[in-house]
Order: structure tokens, then C-alpha cells, then sequence
């Protein structure tokens, strides 16, 4: 009798926890949310899409707004399908991240306005303004020779993240063609000051080691600089001493995109 009794208390035990399981199981399922979003399909958990109250998405999940549904009953918003994976990383982060020369922040803007997200919006709009100011700054980078400032080379942008990209090419041009003697030139923030150029009989600017030990043409690193500015997309707005009558001559290369 006892062995029945303790095998029926083990089938019920057995059978709650199956019931337990299945029940969290449908739980978490009805947690997930499945959402057309322009033709793109995405997939999140219910307390993502209402995290913030009185949003547009928050609406739908609550049953405030009402919403239609596709051909395979999920929710269908006709919006930019594309753009919404950045509303949702921000749902999901609480922050704006955006990839690295991302261009679309006044689409994106409006689908936060859309989606009634005003702290998204306000982000976007702000780091939109911070670009416009900063594509109206013309920032540059010095190639010098620190016993004569007069030779050397200087790059013009209105793109910051351009010249720092720039700066790190040369330097590390520079520094496999120095054997690994990075002490031979220094770099500040926009200036790459080499110990020394001289002018070859042609006219070509050497650049050397302290011990006269030849390193490159200073037109080996514009090279660099304009091959560098064509595969990023920019091209070259002017030389800015059009006396030299060439691009190899002159001393100031200006890059736009």
C-alpha cells in the first residue's frame, strides 16, 4: 500500500510539473510579439514594446490603439521596415546607437515621432544638429617637418572622423617604413611632425631619419591621404596652392564629401 501511495504522489508531483512547465511555456510565448513593420518581420518580448508608456507601440500591445493585421495575424504597422530595427535597439537599450556614418537621422527623427517616442526623437534631433555644426567646421591635419614648418603638407575636411582616419594611415605607413622607430616623428592632435625633410635635386621632399636614413617622399603620404579620402567617398575639392600648378606639388589637399 505504501509503495501505491508513494508511486501515485510521484505521478502527481510528475504531472503538476509538467502542468508548471507547460504553463510557463505558453507564458513565454504569449510574451513574444511578431511585428510587420513595412514588409520586414520582427521579433520581441511584449515588455520591450511597452516600456514606454503612452507610446505608439505601447498602445497597440495595451489595446489602446487599434491596429491591422497581415495575412498571418501579426500586428502590420506601414512604416519604414528598415529604419525600425533602430527604434527597437533603442527599446531594448534605452539609448540611441547608431552605426558608425549612419546619414538618415531626419527619417529617423520622424519615425520616432511617429512612434510617439519623444526622448528618441529628442536624441536623434540632437545628434543631427551636432553633425550639420559640425560639417560647417573645417578641420585639418599638418604634415610637418619640425626644423622647418614651411615644408610639409596640410589636409583639409569638414569631416572630423575623415581626418582622424587619415591621421591613423599615415602614421602607421610611417611607422612600417621607420622599422618600428615611431620616436623619429610625433603626433599630436592635428599635426604628424616628422625630425626632419630635405628637398631632393628634383624637387622631391625626402623624408629622413635623424641619421639621414631615407623613410618615404612626403607624395608617398599625400598618396595615402587622397587613396585613403577616394575609398571613404570624399574627392578632392581643390589644392589649395594652385600655384604649384600640380596635386604632387602642392602643399594643402581640401576634401569634401
Amino acid at each position: 500500500m505504501e509503495r501505491k501511495g508513494s508511486r501515485r504522489e510521484n505521478e502527481c508531483e510528475e504531472k503538476n510539473s509538467n502542468s508548471e512547465s507547460s504553463e510557463l511555456d505558453k507564458d513565454y510565448k504569449t510574451s513574444l510579439i511578431t511585428l510587420n513593420v513595412g514588409g520586414y518581420l520582427y521579433i520581441t518580448q511584449k515588455q520591450t514594446l511597452t516600456k514606454y508608456p503612452d507610446s505608439f507601440l505601447e498602445g497597440i500591445i495595451n489595446g489602446r490603439i487599434m491596429c491591422p493585421f497581415d495575412a498571418d495575424g501579426h500586428y502590420f504597422i506601414d512604416r519604414d521596415g528598415l529604419l525600425f530595427r533602430h527604434i527597437l535597439n533603442f527599446l531594448r537599450n534605452g539609448e540611441l546607437l547608431l552605426p558608425e556614418g549612419f546619414r538618415e537621422n531626419q527619417l529617423l527623427a520622424q519615425e520616432a515621432e511617429f512612434f510617439q517616442l519623444k526622448v528618441l526623437s529628442e536624441a536623434v534631433k540632437s545628434r543631427w544638429e551636432k553633425e550639420q555644426l559640425a560639417s560647417r567646421e573645417t578641420t585639418f591635419l599638418e604634415i610637418t617637418d619640425s626644423h622647418d614648418r614651411s615644408q610639409g603638407l596640410r589636409i583639409f575636411c569638414n569631416a572630423p572622423e575623415f581626418i582622424a582616419k587619415i591621421k591613423s594611415r599615415i602614421v602607421l605607413v610611417s611607422k612600417s617604413r621607420l622599422d618600428g622607430f615611431p620616436e623619429e616623428f610625433s603626433v599630436s592632435s592635428n599635426i604628424i611632425q616628422f625630425k626632419y625633410f630635405i628637398k631632393s635635386e628634383n624637387g622631391t621632399r625626402l623624408v629622413l631619419k635623424e641619421d639621414n636614413t631615407f623613410v618615404c617622399t612626403l607624395e608617398t603620404l599625400k598618396f595615402e591621404a587622397i587613396m585613403t579620402a577616394l575609398k571613404c567617398g570624399f574627392r578632392l575639392l581643390t589644392s589649395l596652392d594652385c600655384s604649384r600648378g600640380s596635386i604632387v606639388h602642392s602643399d594643402a589637399l581640401h576634401f569634401i564629401k
